[in-house]
């Protein structure tokens, strides 16, 4: 059987809250994990304050990118809380921007009164981590199926030496979820069939963690431990599986194959598309959107505008790949401008 490159272990500390970031080959950075907590940033004098909640996934991204506004007298309080919970937090309209990564259902988008705007900010692979010394894993579909569905429970059958496997997997409604549920229905009728695609499964196995961040936690804790998080939370001890694509390549989560993916996807009119199981590059990548309102943003408007202005410049970007990110394409970045344009007071 093929096995993959390990990923180089990485510096920082133990804790999943505050890691330290060092340039690694093909994926680099460690992420400034929020933990599920606010994150406060204040500037040098006044300015308004925007409110937003939602996917953990691209947190430690928007961290660095809101703390650059800071300097202008801007705040932002964003809460890596999931996208389940800030979808649901935007519908109610107790914030003023949330984040998911995963597009809005019809019936969540038909709640909102005041229209809404799906804007790409970034991008990323899913991994599967591990915590196995030793073991380096390329995994077909049908073996990654297998794990997740509890038949194959020892590394022994993956190739490496004997350790009892321990799934973990998100215990809160996750685009993060969503995305991998989604990559498994693709390649699995038996999943399709049931777990299912959705924020939130019934696991046939394994321990629940919240956030991106606890499931990188508990991995770290769990030899034998092996779940799915956004490429950058892969730290540490943890490696990262390489996965097969639809074209049958078994390739890394790094940017340059997230990339390739990515650049095969037709997000359309509504900048929204996904591809489930792409043919060409890493097989399990995501958009990740802000969501905001068309209209009734009132004095907030000319903030939230400078906000993501500044998160959507060809110079922002540019950044995410040094958290472990993608930075969007020049095309779908001009057309996320555009769509910001179109908000209303």
């Amino acid at each position: 059987m093929a096995t993959a490159r390990r990923f180089p272990r990485r510096s920082g500390s133990a804790s999943p809250a505050a890691p330290t970031r060092r340039r690694s080959r093909g994926r680099v950075g460690l992420p400034l994990a929020l933990a599920g907590s606010a994150l406060l940033l204040s500037g040098c004098g006044g300015g308004s304050t925007l409110n937003g909640a939602g996917a953990s996934f691209p947190a430690p991204l928007y961290q660095r990118w809101f703390q650059e506004l800071a300097g202008q007298g801007i705040r932002v309080n964003y809460q890596s809380v999931g996208s389940g919970a800030g979808v649901r937090q935007f519908v109610s309209g107790t914030v003023d921007f949330a984040a998911s990564d995963v597009p809005m259902k019809a019936e969540d988008i038909a709640q909102v009164k005041r229209g809404v705007l799906q804007i790409p900010m970034t991008a990323g692979a899913i991994a599967v981590a591990y915590n196995h010394q030793g073991c380096t894993l390329s995994l077909s579909q049908k073996q990654l199926v297998d794990i997740f569905l509890g038949r194959i429970r020892n590394f022994s059958e993956l190739g490496c030496s004997a350790q009892p496997i321990t799934v973990v997997h998100r215990s809160d409604g996750s685009g993060t979820t969503a995305n991998f549920t989604a990559h498994l229905s693709a390649i699995s009728p038996e999943w399709k069939a049931g777990p299912g695609e959705s924020k939130s499964v019934t696991w046939p196995t394994g321990v629940g963690a919240k956030g991106n961040e606890g499931v990188a936690a508990q991995l770290s804790q769990i030899k034998g431990g092996i779940g799915y998080v956004e490429s950058a939370f892969v730290r540490g001890d943890l490696q990262a599986a390489r996965l097969t694509n639809a074209a049958g390549e078994a390739l890394e989560p790094t940017t340059a194959n997230a990339e390739r993916a990515l650049a095969s996807i037709d997000l359309g009119a509504d900048l929204t598309g996904r591809d489930a199981n792409p043919s060409q590059g890493y097989p399990i990548v995501t958009f990740s959107w802000i969501l905001l309102y068309q209209q009734g943003n009132g004095s907030r408007l000319e903030t939230l505008q400078k906000v993501f202005d500044h998160t959507l410049s060809e110079k922002t970007q540019a950044e995410a790949p040094g958290l472990g990110y993608v930075n969007l394409p020049s095309p779908v970045l001009a057309k996320a401008r555009a769509a910001l344009q179109t908000m209303r007071p």
